[in-house]
């Protein structure tokens, strides 16, 4: 009997053991199933987490005050677009980007095209190309449109890989009011700062000439200062939105109700 009782402990114990064993196993799969999904191959951690939340405007060191828009009030962005006209758009068949002048004229005359000044302010490290204090060589930002950062080298090859993207994109400007406004406010509205950010070049070929029902940034953090930048260009230059517009701005909006329109003391 005490052979019989002997043997039970120890396979009791061998039994604890494996128990033990199995456990640990489990929690060694559940940890590297977790890091697999979370940090791995298929990552649900958006890798736009830490991206910017928002982007400047104006910066009087370099950058004179434009013309021709009506100043942008300081308000909760969602009330600015309650304001804003809701319509369908216009035809698109004759727009032409000759209809909002040169392509990055120096419309304020500092002496230097908009591209350049975009570029010297939205870039960290600025470098200029040698000999000019207006065309930049190169620098780097944490893209806002991603999150990611990202390198501008000016090149044949390597310029467009930041591009200046028109918040309020020419050709959808075009559909909802900008037919009714003058040769010159067309202009400045393609020159002005408020409507411009420099961006990564493919997320700016995907946006294309989309609005808010289309198209928005990758990097979440950054889409309800994005709405509201496209909210005050509009409500500047009076154009009107759609009503998919206008609903896709305002599920953005839903999530930051304290969001302000985008203005400068310029």
């Amino acid at each position: 009997m005490s052979i019989t009782w002997s043997a039970y402990k120890r396979a009791r114990r061998r039994s604890r053991q494996a128990w033990a064993i199995l456990g640990l196993a489990g929690v060694t799969v559940v940890t590297g199933l977790s890091w697999y999904f979370i940090t791995g191959q298929f990552s649900t951690a958006e890798p736009w987490a830490a991206g910017p939340s928002e982007a400047p405007v104006y910066n009087s060191a370099w950058m004179k005050p434009l013309r021709g828009a009506s100043p942008v009030a300081p308000e909760k962005a969602i009330d600015a677009l309650e304001r804003l006209a809701v319509q369908g758009r216009a035809a698109k068949s004759d727009y032409d980007r000759a209809a909002f002048g040169q392509a990055w004229a120096d419309v304020d005359r500092n002496g230097c095209d908009t591209r350049n000044d975009i570029l010297r302010r939205d870039l960290a490290a600025v470098e200029f190309t040698e000999g000019s204090s207006c065309k930049v060589g190169g620098g780097s930002f944490q893209e806002p449109y991603t999150g990611a950062w990202v390198t501008f080298r000016r090149g044949q090859d390597t310029s467009s890989a930041v591009q200046i993207d028109h918040v309020v994109a020419l050709a959808d400007a075009w559909q909802k009011g900008a037919q009714q406004l003058t040769v010159q406010q067309r202009q400045v509205f393609a020159n002005d700062p408020l409507n411009l950010i420099a961006a990564d070049g493919p997320a700016n070929g995907k946006k294309g000439a989309g609005d808010a029902a289309t198209w928005l940034p990758g990097n979440k953090n950054f889409r309800c200062h994005y709405v509201a930048r496209q909210i005050s260009v509009k409500a500047a230059y009076q154009l009107w939105i759609t009503q998919a517009e206008k609903d896709a701005m305002k599920r953005v909006l839903s999530s930051c109700p304290e969001q302000q329109t985008i203005y400068s003391d310029r």
